[in-house]
């Protein structure tokens, strides 16, 4: 079975050296490169704070990928995505308008918002004290507040949760030549599955220039 095609720079030395083309300390390295970004996402219209409305939206960041990845100059290797959420996902598909649109509302219905869901007991939270050593990691032991202000701030979203599990957290994309590998008419996708929101994308590219 061949190589994929962005292991070939780094394999490319070692079988020119085993051919006798030139010695080991003759073949060129490529030294692999390791990038790491946090890509910001605004999921909602406008300028000024975003107010939280349980609202699903899709959102196209294939262009800011790109833009990444030139950036770096890496030509051929992986992009590894994760949603830094977890009430986003991240998907790979067509972004056409009126197949959002299908998406959007086949979601609802496969997770309504108002079904009496465990986790939108808020008067019931926390309910271990697993749960309260994480609130109190994440958020009384950063200064954001106390227990009760953390719960007041908490949303009515376990169907986002529910959603996010379902579609994914993550995706790993190959790069050749400089460009992502993806189809014609495929698209990168953040699905909002809570908003709108200030949302972040975690962006690592691996490979060779």
């Amino acid at each position: 079975m061949a190589a994929p095609r962005w292991l070939m720079p780094l394999l490319l030395p070692l079988s020119m050296a085993v051919a006798g083309a030139m010695s080991p300390a003759e073949a060129p390295i490529k030294q692999l490169q390791f990038h790491y970004r946090s890509l910001p996402v605004r999921t909602g219209a406008g300028e000024g704070a975003l107010v939280p409305a349980q609202q699903v939206s899709l959102h196209d960041i294939t262009p800011a990928l790109r833009h990444f990845i030139a950036e770096v100059g890496i030509r051929d290797g992986t992009l590894n995505l994760v949603s830094r959420h977890t009430t986003t996902a991240l998907t790979i598909n067509e972004m056409e308008t009126r197949l959002v649109d299908d998406v959007r509302d086949w979601l609802l219905r496969l997770a309504p918002p108002s079904e009496p869901y465990k986790h939108n007991d808020l008067h019931l939270r926390p309910a271990s004290a697993d749960d309260l050593a994480r609130i109190d990691r994440n958020w009384m032991s950063q200064g954001k507040g106390t227990l009760e202000e953390f719960m007041a701030q908490e949303p009515i979203n376990a169907h986002s949760h529910l959603l996010a599990m379902l579609l994914g957290a993550s995706e790993t994309i190959p790069i050749a030549d400089g460009e992502l590998c993806i189809g014609q008419w495929q698209s990168v996708i953040l699905v909002e599955l809570d908003g709108p929101r200030e949302r972040t994308v975690g962006a690592q590219v691996v490979g060779v220039c």
